[in-house]
């Protein structure tokens, strides 16, 4: 399989028409191998228009998302930047590329390794990994000027909020399958977040934020 060639169709016939025209974002997702980030059987779908799963009931983000999300954000060259949920490693690469830095974390060890050996073919550098629970908040780094929240939640938490640097912005999807809705905050005022729905999608949930059963007697 051409690779290149699929990556390019990626770019040019799903992400493109899906209203992502950042020159810098585009040029991203043309150079970072997508093919490498995926499992082995799923190598020949890297670039079709669904979410592979990549296990432990996880999936990467479709190309259209990753697309939209990176385009939202509007990332700076000297930002630092939180992911939440590393998976194996591919949204990390793209913002490492975009960004000054990125602290990535993820509850499922087994992710970080895939994801270190991921980004270190590639010389990607500018990251740090860690294992954890951040489901409620993480708090190594006081404040970020990027926060990306790769599973959905049932509501914005608040914890990330005031975890935004003042024009900062978080990404996050919330609400309950299947329509879920994408959405960027931003940090106007240290008491003050503006917000805004980018789109309807569906993503699995992060781990440890599905909300409680009902019962009903």
């Amino acid at each position: 399989m051409n690779y290149e060639q699929a990556r390019f169709n990626m770019v040019e016939q799903q992400v493109r028409p899906w209203e992502v025209l950042d020159s810098g974002v585009l040029s991203v997702m043309s150079q970072v191998p997508r093919e490498n980030f995926v499992p082995a059987a799923y190598k020949n779908s890297a670039y079709c228009d669904y979410a592979v799963p990549i296990g432990h009931h996880q999936e990467m983000l479709k190309p259209v998302l990753v697309g939209r999300l990176l385009q939202s954000l509007n990332l700076k060259d000297d930002e630092i930047v939180l992911e939440v949920g590393t998976g194996t490693g591919y949204l990390t690469a793209c913002l490492a590329k975009l960004g000054s830095y990125v602290y990535s974390v993820d509850i499922i060890p087994a992710f970080l390794a895939l994801a270190q050996k991921n980004l270190t073919s590639l010389g990607i550098d500018n990251v740090t990994l860690k294992t954890g629970d951040a489901s409620k908040g993480w708090a190594d780094r006081a404040l970020y000027d990027v926060i990306v929240i790769t599973g959905s939640m049932p509501d914005v938490p608040a914890c990330y909020k005031n975890s935004l640097e003042i024009g900062g912005r978080l990404f996050v999807v919330t609400g309950t399958s299947p329509v879920m809705h994408a959405r960027l905050i931003t940090r106007v005022a240290e008491n003050d977040w503006s917000e805004v729905n980018i789109l309807e999608t569906d993503l699995p949930p992060l781990e440890n934020t599905r909300p409680k059963e009902q019962f009903h007697f």
